[in-house]
């Protein structure tokens, strides 16, 4: 074989492996968004209460949140190809699951198991693209291919979900994913290349399993507080119980000589602080965006296919502005930016907690805009931060921990602001009068952690050309297309 042609086969060989890795995140992150534009649907063919819905999208993001850091563990132990075929299989069958599923525990049941599947499928992408591309320079277009893909599945989601459910109903956004999945099973089993980290370190099931029960009996607390009750003997419990488990987790870590979550990390300021906002960054985004279908739907009467594209200004502005976030941040600071994205986002979510069922959509999409804006100046800068803050051969942790925390703030979103609606609703309040609270709630959190990620930061940020370093090499590193995409630059 004469150069040219081993050049034409190799390159061959490397595109097939990154298409596989892109297509399969791709389907992890449209699965984040495409339900959303479902719940209407959901809630009106399961015969269920906002309660139920907020369970719809809890179960998911609950299970990928608490098992992220793992799942890159389990790829590193047991093998990459092997851990992400196993979440491929478990993602489609989960999704034929909840497609089929003929009442609300069944579809729940179902997303529990998507969400133990995309956590071993997510990481496990990542790092089999890596291994395929040992140059820097190819694997640095790799990943920007990756988070591109990424990108693509998080704008897709809203207007696929609303075409998808207008024309079959919720079961069809789950149904998408079958065939994805059976593609992305046959062609990998054959051409990826297995691949392993002989140092990895060992699989915290202690840390693990305390991490999910602890998040789990206070997601429970708050998401079924408002039907049952805020001082009944098991919402009291349960909130005692998550006490009770954090304090076990942390004693936990704190003892093992390779934790889940080392404590030590967050004795620093600057690891400490971006990854509290991160928290609320994924408290008011995927909160807030739990009810803007729900708000196009029941408040303006808009159809579920309308309620998907009016709601595509966030998804949109957030990956048209995300490659942009870390080039800012490197060139006027960490701070200035992400302080000015948390304000941004703020603002645009107290904005839309003034809209009401009257209000024309030339005088809504650009708050919708201006939250996709504002997060996503954020969402780059707090992990290359973070990153900056840690040791090298640590950075693949400390991006995992970021989108770790991002996505326990989602969990928490979608309890809290449902809880602020439930609750007004129950003092008489109509639902438009409760989401509107939902709304700036959110809102006034991001703008007051705006306020102390700039005051405790000023002496502190990473300099600018430092605030976005991260290590595009690490195959553990845990990421969402706009932390991605600060490693493609």
């Amino acid at each position: 074989m004469t150069a040219s042609h081993a050049a034409v086969a190799s390159g061959r060989n490397r595109a097939v492996p990154l298409a596989v890795t892109c297509l399969g995140q791709f389907m992890v992150l449209l699965d984040n968004t495409i339900v959303g534009a479902a719940l209407p649907d959901m809630q009106h063919r399961l015969h269920t209460q906002l309660t139920g819905l907020q369970w719809i999208v809890d179960a998911y993001v609950l299970l990928v949140a608490m098992l992220l850091l793992s799942g890159g563990v389990f790829a590193d132990r047991f093998g990459r190809k092997r851990v992400y075929l196993t979440g491929v299989v478990v993602f489609t069958a989960a999704s034929l699951l909840c497609s089929l599923a003929p009442s609300l525990g069944w579809l729940v049941v179902g997303r529990v198991l998507q969400g133990i599947g995309a956590a071993a499928l997510s990481p496990a992408s990542l790092a089999l693209l890596v291994a395929a591309h040992p140059v820097p320079q190819e694997r640095i277009k790799a990943i920007g291919l990756w988070a591109g893909f990424s990108g693509i599945g998080l704008a897709a989601g809203p207007v696929a979900g609303g075409v998808l459910t207008d024309a079959f109903g919720w079961p069809a956004i789950f149904l998408v994913n079958l065939p994805i999945g059976v593609v992305l099973l046959l062609v990998g089993r054959r051409h990826l290349a297995e691949s392993r980290n002989p140092s990895a370190s060992a699989i915290d099931v202690p840390g693990t399993v305390l991490s999910v029960l602890a998040v789990g009996v206070l997601t429970y607390g708050l998401i079924e507080g408002g039907a049952r009750g805020w001082t009944s003997p098991v919402i009291l419990g349960s909130f005692t119980a998550a006490a009770i488990l954090f304090a076990a987790f942390l004693s936990v870590e704190a003892r093992r000589s390779t934790p889940m979550l080392p404590l030590r990390l967050f004795r620093q300021r600057l690891f400490a602080v971006p990854n509290t906002a991160m928290v609320v960054v994924g408290f008011a985004l995927m909160g807030s965006s739990f009810f803007f279908s729900q708000f196009f739907v029941y408040v303006q009467g808009s159809s579920i296919l309308s309620a998907g594209l009016q709601t595509l200004p966030v998804s949109l502005a957030m990956v048209i502005v995300s490659p942009y976030a870390g080039r800012l941040a490197a060139r006027y600071g960490f701070r200035g930016v992400v302080t000015t994205g948390l304000a941004l986002a703020g603002g645009g979510l107290v904005a839309l907690g003034m809209v009401h069922a009257d209000t024309g959509y030339e005088n809504v999409w650009w708050r919708l805009g201006a939250v996709g804006c504002g997060f996503a100046l954020t969402l780059s800068p707090l992990t290359g931060a973070a990153i900056q803050a840690v040791d090298p051969e640590e950075g693949g942790l400390a991006s995992g921990i970021s989108s770790t925390t991002r996505q326990i703030g989602a969990v928490l979103g979608v309890a809290v602001l449902g809880a602020v609606v439930r609750t007004r609703q129950a003092d008489g309040a109509s639902f438009e009068a409760g989401l509107d609270s939902a709304f700036v709630a959110a809102g006034v959190i991001t703008l007051a952690t705006a306020v102390f990620t700039g005051l405790w930061l000023a002496r502190s940020q990473p300099s600018p050309g430092s605030a976005v370093t991260q290590r595009s090499d690490d195959p553990d590193a845990v990421t969402t297309p706009n932390e991605a995409s600060a490693k493609s630059r």
